[in-house]
Protein backbone atom coordinates (compact mmCIF):
# COMPACT_ATOMS: atom_id res chain seq x y z
CA UNK A 1 0.00 0.00 0.00
CA UNK A 2 0.92 3.47 -0.84
CA UNK A 3 -0.04 6.16 1.66
CA UNK A 4 0.38 9.82 0.95
CA UNK A 5 0.53 12.12 3.61
CA UNK A 6 -0.52 15.89 3.76
CA UNK A 7 0.73 18.05 6.67
CA UNK A 8 4.27 17.34 8.39
CA UNK A 9 2.46 18.52 12.04
CA UNK A 10 2.45 15.66 14.72
CA UNK A 11 -1.23 14.28 13.90
CA UNK A 12 0.66 13.70 10.13
CA UNK A 13 3.61 12.62 11.51
CA UNK A 14 2.50 10.04 13.51
CA UNK A 15 -0.07 8.65 10.50
CA UNK A 16 3.01 8.57 8.49
CA UNK A 17 4.51 6.56 11.16
CA UNK A 18 2.19 4.37 11.38
CA UNK A 19 2.01 3.67 7.88
CA UNK A 20 5.27 3.08 7.67
CA UNK A 21 5.72 1.01 10.70
CA UNK A 22 3.03 -1.48 9.01
CA UNK A 23 4.90 -1.98 6.23
CA UNK A 24 3.59 1.16 3.72
CA UNK A 25 5.32 3.49 1.60
CA UNK A 26 4.92 7.23 2.65
CA UNK A 27 4.80 9.88 0.45
CA UNK A 28 4.35 12.96 3.03
CA UNK A 29 4.03 16.41 1.67
CA UNK A 30 4.55 20.05 3.47
CA UNK A 31 3.60 23.66 2.31
CA UNK A 32 6.39 24.85 4.61
CA UNK A 33 9.82 23.39 3.89
CA UNK A 34 9.21 22.38 7.62
CA UNK A 35 5.93 22.25 9.63
CA UNK A 36 5.98 25.23 11.34
CA UNK A 37 2.30 25.38 13.27
CA UNK A 38 1.01 24.20 16.29
CA UNK A 39 2.38 21.06 16.38
CA UNK A 40 5.39 23.65 17.38
CA UNK A 41 3.78 25.79 19.74
CA UNK A 42 3.25 23.74 22.69
CA UNK A 43 3.88 22.10 25.66
CA UNK A 44 5.00 19.12 24.71
CA UNK A 45 3.07 17.50 27.30
CA UNK A 46 1.20 14.51 27.03
CA UNK A 47 -1.26 15.11 28.96
CA UNK A 48 -3.47 12.73 31.23
CA UNK A 49 -4.82 14.61 34.46
CA UNK A 50 -7.53 16.73 32.78
CA UNK A 51 -9.03 14.45 30.02
CA UNK A 52 -12.43 13.93 29.91
CA UNK A 53 -13.51 10.05 30.73
CA UNK A 54 -14.64 7.57 28.44
CA UNK A 55 -13.12 7.37 24.83
CA UNK A 56 -11.25 11.04 25.43
CA UNK A 57 -8.72 9.26 28.73
CA UNK A 58 -8.62 5.77 26.80
CA UNK A 59 -7.44 7.68 23.67
CA UNK A 60 -4.89 9.55 25.32
CA UNK A 61 -3.70 6.49 27.87
CA UNK A 62 -3.21 4.91 25.14
CA UNK A 63 -1.29 7.58 22.99
CA UNK A 64 0.86 7.20 26.39
CA UNK A 65 1.73 4.10 25.92
CA UNK A 66 2.48 4.58 22.12
CA UNK A 67 4.56 7.55 22.94
CA UNK A 68 6.61 5.80 25.52
CA UNK A 69 7.49 3.24 22.93
CA UNK A 70 8.31 5.53 19.93
CA UNK A 71 10.63 7.33 22.68
CA UNK A 72 12.71 4.07 23.36
CA UNK A 73 13.31 3.85 19.68
CA UNK A 74 13.64 7.78 18.38
CA UNK A 75 15.87 8.90 21.61
CA UNK A 76 15.18 12.58 19.86
CA UNK A 77 11.76 13.22 21.10
CA UNK A 78 12.79 13.84 24.18
CA UNK A 79 10.19 11.54 25.98
CA UNK A 80 10.38 11.84 29.71
CA UNK A 81 7.84 10.54 32.07
CA UNK A 82 7.43 13.53 34.83
CA UNK A 83 4.36 13.56 35.90
CA UNK A 84 2.62 16.33 36.99
CA UNK A 85 2.02 18.67 40.11
CA UNK A 86 -1.06 21.33 40.67
CA UNK A 87 0.03 23.28 43.55
CA UNK A 88 -3.17 23.94 45.80
CA UNK A 89 -3.73 27.20 47.87
CA UNK A 90 -7.36 27.02 49.08
CA UNK A 91 -9.91 24.51 50.41
CA UNK A 92 -11.68 25.09 47.33
CA UNK A 93 -8.77 24.09 45.34
CA UNK A 94 -8.19 21.12 47.41
CA UNK A 95 -11.49 20.35 47.20
CA UNK A 96 -11.45 19.59 43.91
CA UNK A 97 -8.27 17.66 44.15
CA UNK A 98 -9.93 15.48 46.55
CA UNK A 99 -12.92 15.01 43.93
CA UNK A 100 -10.46 14.34 41.28
CA UNK A 101 -8.75 11.41 43.72
CA UNK A 102 -12.29 9.33 44.42
CA UNK A 103 -13.13 9.11 40.68
CA UNK A 104 -13.55 5.71 39.68
CA UNK A 105 -10.70 6.17 37.22
CA UNK A 106 -8.05 8.18 39.18
CA UNK A 107 -5.94 5.24 39.54
CA UNK A 108 -5.51 4.92 35.63
CA UNK A 109 -4.48 8.95 35.68
CA UNK A 110 -1.78 8.45 38.31
CA UNK A 111 -3.97 10.82 40.88
CA UNK A 112 -2.44 11.48 44.42
CA UNK A 113 -2.99 14.18 46.69
CA UNK A 114 -0.29 15.61 48.74
CA UNK A 115 1.49 17.31 51.07
CA UNK A 116 3.46 20.77 50.28
CA UNK A 117 6.17 18.89 51.50
CA UNK A 118 5.59 15.49 49.28
CA UNK A 119 4.97 17.95 46.46
CA UNK A 120 8.60 20.04 47.05
CA UNK A 121 9.87 16.36 47.43
CA UNK A 122 9.40 15.12 44.01
CA UNK A 123 10.02 18.75 42.73
CA UNK A 124 12.02 21.09 45.02
CA UNK A 125 12.21 24.02 42.35
CA UNK A 126 8.97 24.31 44.33
CA UNK A 127 9.74 26.39 46.85
CA UNK A 128 6.58 28.93 47.10
CA UNK A 129 3.86 29.10 49.17
CA UNK A 130 1.02 26.56 48.61
CA UNK A 131 -0.76 23.72 51.08
CA UNK A 132 -1.41 20.34 48.99
CA UNK A 133 -0.82 19.65 45.41
CA UNK A 134 -2.67 17.24 42.84
CA UNK A 135 0.07 14.62 41.28
CA UNK A 136 -0.85 12.75 38.14
CA UNK A 137 1.95 9.96 37.38
CA UNK A 138 0.93 9.51 34.01
CA UNK A 139 1.38 12.89 32.34
CA UNK A 140 4.73 13.14 30.64
CA UNK A 141 6.64 15.37 28.09
CA UNK A 142 8.20 15.70 24.69
CA UNK A 143 10.44 18.17 22.79
CA UNK A 144 7.71 19.60 20.61
CA UNK A 145 10.01 22.02 18.28
CA UNK A 146 11.65 18.95 17.55
CA UNK A 147 9.92 15.32 17.77
CA UNK A 148 8.71 15.93 14.19
CA UNK A 149 12.08 16.29 12.71
CA UNK A 150 13.31 13.20 15.36
CA UNK A 151 10.36 10.85 13.73
CA UNK A 152 11.21 12.11 10.40
CA UNK A 153 14.79 10.85 10.68
CA UNK A 154 14.11 8.18 11.23
CA UNK A 155 10.86 7.58 9.20
CA UNK A 156 13.85 7.94 5.87
CA UNK A 157 15.73 5.49 8.00
CA UNK A 158 13.31 2.99 6.92
CA UNK A 159 13.51 3.31 3.03
CA UNK A 160 10.17 3.29 2.68
CA UNK A 161 9.35 7.17 3.32
CA UNK A 162 9.75 10.26 1.26
CA UNK A 163 9.11 13.73 2.96
CA UNK A 164 8.12 16.60 -0.13
CA UNK A 165 8.71 20.24 1.94
CA UNK A 166 8.09 23.62 -0.15
CA UNK A 167 4.77 22.06 -1.92
CA UNK A 168 1.03 22.59 -1.17
CA UNK A 169 -1.70 20.65 -2.22
CA UNK A 170 -3.72 22.16 -4.05
CA UNK A 171 -6.38 20.00 -5.78
CA UNK A 172 -7.88 16.16 -5.59
CA UNK A 173 -7.55 14.69 -9.01
CA UNK A 174 -9.12 11.33 -8.90
CA UNK A 175 -8.94 8.32 -5.97
CA UNK A 176 -6.60 8.78 -3.54
CA UNK A 177 -4.44 11.55 -5.80
CA UNK A 178 -3.99 14.87 -5.36
CA UNK A 179 -1.73 17.73 -7.31
CA UNK A 180 0.50 19.84 -5.52
CA UNK A 181 1.59 23.56 -6.11
CA UNK A 182 4.67 22.42 -8.28
CA UNK A 183 2.29 20.36 -10.65
CA UNK A 184 3.10 17.17 -9.43
CA UNK A 185 0.72 14.54 -9.02
CA UNK A 186 1.17 11.75 -6.24
CA UNK A 187 -1.10 9.00 -5.86
CA UNK A 188 -1.63 6.37 -3.75
CA UNK A 189 -3.93 3.34 -1.61
CA UNK A 190 -5.21 6.38 0.37
CA UNK A 191 -5.00 9.77 1.04
CA UNK A 192 -4.43 11.97 4.78
CA UNK A 193 -5.31 15.49 4.58
CA UNK A 194 -4.03 16.11 8.51
CA UNK A 195 -3.72 20.16 7.57
CA UNK A 196 -4.27 21.24 11.53
CA UNK A 197 -5.73 24.82 11.41
CA UNK A 198 -5.17 25.14 7.62
CA UNK A 199 -9.09 25.20 6.98
CA UNK A 200 -9.75 27.07 4.31
CA UNK A 201 -8.47 26.42 0.31
CA UNK A 202 -9.03 23.03 -0.63
CA UNK A 203 -10.03 21.73 3.14
CA UNK A 204 -13.16 24.04 2.59
CA UNK A 205 -13.56 22.57 -0.70
CA UNK A 206 -13.87 19.19 -0.02
CA UNK A 207 -15.36 19.07 3.16
CA UNK A 208 -17.84 22.11 2.50
CA UNK A 209 -18.43 25.25 4.65
CA UNK A 210 -20.36 23.79 7.54
CA UNK A 211 -16.73 21.49 8.81
CA UNK A 212 -17.66 21.22 12.71
CA UNK A 213 -14.24 22.37 13.15
CA UNK A 214 -12.87 26.16 14.54
CA UNK A 215 -9.99 27.59 15.10
CA UNK A 216 -8.50 28.54 18.69
CA UNK A 217 -5.75 30.59 19.27
CA UNK A 218 -3.36 31.14 22.18
CA UNK A 219 -0.38 33.05 23.52
CA UNK A 220 2.43 31.18 24.95
CA UNK A 221 6.11 31.93 25.93
CA UNK A 222 9.67 30.59 27.04
CA UNK A 223 12.65 31.30 29.25
CA UNK A 224 16.36 31.12 29.73
CA UNK A 225 17.15 28.09 31.76
CA UNK A 226 15.77 27.59 34.84
CA UNK A 227 19.27 26.95 36.26
CA UNK A 228 18.00 23.85 38.35
CA UNK A 229 15.42 20.89 37.47
CA UNK A 230 11.88 21.73 36.90
CA UNK A 231 11.01 17.66 37.64
CA UNK A 232 7.77 17.43 36.71
CA UNK A 233 5.41 19.58 34.70
CA UNK A 234 3.41 21.98 36.81
CA UNK A 235 -0.43 23.70 36.56
CA UNK A 236 -2.24 26.24 38.52
CA UNK A 237 -5.72 25.60 39.97
CA UNK A 238 -7.21 27.65 37.14
CA UNK A 239 -6.46 24.48 34.73
CA UNK A 240 -8.96 23.01 36.76
CA UNK A 241 -11.84 25.13 35.50
CA UNK A 242 -10.18 24.29 31.55
CA UNK A 243 -9.94 20.52 31.45
CA UNK A 244 -13.52 18.32 31.80
CA UNK A 245 -11.92 15.73 34.19
CA UNK A 246 -12.35 18.20 36.88
CA UNK A 247 -15.92 19.39 36.07
CA UNK A 248 -18.27 18.15 39.31
CA UNK A 249 -19.72 19.76 42.97
CA UNK A 250 -16.97 21.08 43.81
CA UNK A 251 -15.50 22.75 40.68
CA UNK A 252 -19.33 24.56 41.03
CA UNK A 253 -18.34 25.59 44.14
CA UNK A 254 -14.93 26.81 43.07
CA UNK A 255 -16.04 29.28 40.62
CA UNK A 256 -18.61 30.63 42.75
CA UNK A 257 -16.38 30.78 45.59
CA UNK A 258 -13.20 32.02 44.32
CA UNK A 259 -13.18 33.89 41.15
CA UNK A 260 -10.12 33.57 38.50
CA UNK A 261 -8.04 36.41 38.38
CA UNK A 262 -9.58 39.14 36.11
CA UNK A 263 -6.61 38.76 33.41
CA UNK A 264 -6.83 35.36 33.46
CA UNK A 265 -10.74 35.30 33.11
CA UNK A 266 -10.60 37.94 30.55
CA UNK A 267 -8.23 35.54 28.42
CA UNK A 268 -9.50 32.48 29.38
CA UNK A 269 -5.81 31.62 31.13
CA UNK A 270 -4.47 28.86 32.63
CA UNK A 271 -0.94 28.00 34.05
CA UNK A 272 1.30 25.44 32.50
CA UNK A 273 4.43 25.22 32.68
CA UNK A 274 6.63 22.53 30.99
CA UNK A 275 10.88 22.41 31.60
CA UNK A 276 12.75 22.36 28.05
CA UNK A 277 16.29 20.00 27.52
CA UNK A 278 17.83 23.31 27.52
CA UNK A 279 16.35 24.19 30.83
CA UNK A 280 14.21 26.75 29.74
CA UNK A 281 10.69 26.84 30.92
CA UNK A 282 7.57 26.79 28.40
CA UNK A 283 4.82 28.49 30.00
CA UNK A 284 1.51 29.16 28.56
CA UNK A 285 -1.93 29.60 27.87
CA UNK A 286 -4.54 31.68 27.08
CA UNK A 287 -7.62 30.77 24.82
CA UNK A 288 -8.93 33.31 21.75
CA UNK A 289 -12.29 31.88 19.95
CA UNK A 290 -13.70 34.91 18.30
CA UNK A 291 -12.68 35.46 14.49
CA UNK A 292 -11.13 37.36 13.61
CA UNK A 293 -8.16 36.55 15.87
CA UNK A 294 -5.43 39.71 16.89
CA UNK A 295 -2.50 39.69 14.90
CA UNK A 296 -0.58 40.58 17.91
CA UNK A 297 0.10 39.62 21.30
CA UNK A 298 -1.00 41.46 24.72
CA UNK A 299 1.62 41.51 27.65
CA UNK A 300 -1.00 41.52 30.57
CA UNK A 301 -1.28 37.41 29.84
CA UNK A 302 2.32 37.39 30.31
CA UNK A 303 2.40 39.02 33.17
CA UNK A 304 -0.29 37.47 35.29
CA UNK A 305 1.25 33.99 34.08
CA UNK A 306 5.05 35.71 35.72
CA UNK A 307 3.70 36.47 38.95
CA UNK A 308 1.80 32.83 38.81
CA UNK A 309 5.02 30.94 38.44
CA UNK A 310 6.93 32.82 40.50
CA UNK A 311 4.80 32.77 43.49
CA UNK A 312 5.11 28.87 43.07
CA UNK A 313 8.78 28.87 42.07
CA UNK A 314 9.72 31.23 45.41
CA UNK A 315 12.01 33.14 43.11
CA UNK A 316 11.83 35.43 40.16
CA UNK A 317 11.37 33.58 36.58
CA UNK A 318 14.50 33.72 34.04
CA UNK A 319 14.14 36.28 31.57
CA UNK A 320 11.84 35.82 29.01
CA UNK A 321 13.50 34.27 26.05
CA UNK A 322 10.38 34.07 22.76
CA UNK A 323 7.25 35.23 22.73
CA UNK A 324 4.66 33.65 20.29
CA UNK A 325 1.23 32.79 19.32
CA UNK A 326 -0.21 29.95 18.35
CA UNK A 327 -3.86 28.47 16.37
CA UNK A 328 -5.14 24.94 16.50
CA UNK A 329 -7.78 23.08 14.72
CA UNK A 330 -10.79 22.21 17.50
CA UNK A 331 -14.05 20.56 17.23
CA UNK A 332 -17.01 22.32 17.97
CA UNK A 333 -18.40 19.41 19.95
CA UNK A 334 -15.24 19.46 22.36
CA UNK A 335 -16.09 15.96 23.52
CA UNK A 336 -14.93 14.75 19.92
CA UNK A 337 -11.34 13.72 20.26
CA UNK A 338 -11.06 14.14 16.21
CA UNK A 339 -12.50 14.66 13.23
CA UNK A 340 -12.47 12.19 11.23
CA UNK A 341 -14.31 12.03 7.81
CA UNK A 342 -13.95 10.83 4.09
CA UNK A 343 -14.42 13.78 1.83
CA UNK A 344 -13.05 12.07 -1.59
CA UNK A 345 -12.72 8.52 -2.53
CA UNK A 346 -9.43 7.38 -1.23
CA UNK A 347 -9.09 10.84 0.89
CA UNK A 348 -9.62 11.33 4.33
CA UNK A 349 -9.66 14.89 6.26
CA UNK A 350 -8.32 14.10 9.88
CA UNK A 351 -8.09 17.72 12.16
CA UNK A 352 -9.77 19.35 15.44
CA UNK A 353 -8.11 17.16 18.12
CA UNK A 354 -7.83 20.82 19.89
CA UNK A 355 -5.26 21.31 22.73
CA UNK A 356 -5.41 17.30 23.42
CA UNK A 357 -3.53 17.03 19.57
CA UNK A 358 0.30 16.24 20.62
CA UNK A 359 -0.86 14.30 23.58
CA UNK A 360 -3.40 11.82 21.49
CA UNK A 361 -1.64 12.30 18.49
CA UNK A 362 0.02 8.99 17.93
CA UNK A 363 -3.42 6.78 19.11
CA UNK A 364 -5.42 8.65 16.90
CA UNK A 365 -3.20 7.88 13.83
CA UNK A 366 -3.41 4.38 14.58
CA UNK A 367 -7.29 4.29 15.09
CA UNK A 368 -7.31 5.90 11.64
CA UNK A 369 -5.11 3.45 10.22
CA UNK A 370 -6.80 0.53 11.95
CA UNK A 371 -10.09 2.49 10.59
CA UNK A 372 -8.92 2.27 6.71
CA UNK A 373 -7.44 -1.60 7.21
CA UNK A 374 -3.47 -0.44 7.19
Amino acid sequence: MRVIVVGAGVVGTMHAWHAASRGHEVVQIERESEARGASLRNFGQIWISGRAGGEELETALRARELWEAIGGRVPGLGFRACGSLTPLRTAREVAVAEAAVARPDAAARGYKLLTADEARALNPALRGAFTAALWCERDAAVEPRTAQLALKQELLASGRYAYLGGREVREVVGAASVRDDHGDVHTGDAVILATGAWLGGLVRELAGPELPVRRVRLQMMQTDPLGEPLTTSVADADSFRYYPAYRGEALDALNAGQPQDPVAAEHRMQLLMVQRRDGGLTIGDTHEYEHPFAFDTVEEPYEHLTRVVEAFLGRPLPRIRHRWAGVYAQCTDTARVVHRQQVRDGVWLVTGPGGRGMTCSPAIAESTADQLGW
